[in-house]
């Protein structure tokens, strides 16, 4: 497969993930320009290393190195993250593509699939994980579920404690949950929310 399909089926891919895909559920844009950066930067980057005498393991050394250090110069949560890797995989398929001949292609729409699946707003859309802190210092986990329960409004499905300070009164928690399932009224037009111990 020449080089010039591989870039073109590369440029389709990483615009498909950035305004198909990304830019569409999550409006960020200083992302949106890492992305198409650093997906077309690597493209070009393995593109030469595949056709000159340097290592290849030397040149993929330094993307991850350079991966690091970009993934750490900013808060970026899991999904982020997973749409980084995912542009640069494309990057590298176009720029090494040569040797990977009609697999490229089909790992292209496989990572885009895994995308669009993975992070598609109708999976999952009633959980939740976020770090709570709270005004009190709990020991007890009975006790500690059921204020985040009452404070979410929610069913906690795990807690894990981050830090209970004892001379301050506070606690931070991980805590992932699951919000109450949502009926709507269609002749009314009115939502109602079931109480947290609707077992529906």
């Amino acid at each position: 497969m020449s080089l010039a399909v591989l870039i073109a089926i590369d440029v389709a891919a990483i615009l498909v993930l950035t305004f198909g895909l990304y830019w569409p559920r999550h409006k960020r844009k200083n992302m949106v320009v890492a992305y198409l950066t650093a997906n077309i930067g690597v493209a070009a980057v393995a593109s030469v290393l595949a056709s000159s005498s340097i290592n290849a393991g030397l040149g993929l050394g330094l993307f991850g190195i350079l991966s690091i250090i970009r993934l750490r110069s900013d808060e970026l949560d899991h999904t982020d993250i997973a749409y980084y890797f995912g542009a640069l995989a494309l990057g590298l398929f176009a720029g090494l593509g040569g040797s990977l001949s009609w697999a490229t292609p089909v790992m292209t729409v496989a990572i885009l699939g895994a995308l669009y699946i993975g992070d598609h707003p109708d999976l999952f859309p009633r959980y939740r994980n976020q770090i709570v802190n709270l005004d009190s210092a709990y020991t007890d986990e009975t006790a500690l579920v059921m204020r985040l329960e009452t404070l979410l409004n929610a069913k906690v499905h795990r807690v894990t404690v981050r830090k209970v300070d004892l001379v301050n009164d506070t606690t931070s928690v991980d805590v992932r949950y699951e919000l109450p399932r949502v009926d709507t009224d269609w002749q009314s037009g009115k939502a109602s929310i079931p109480a947290s111990g609707d077992s529906r």
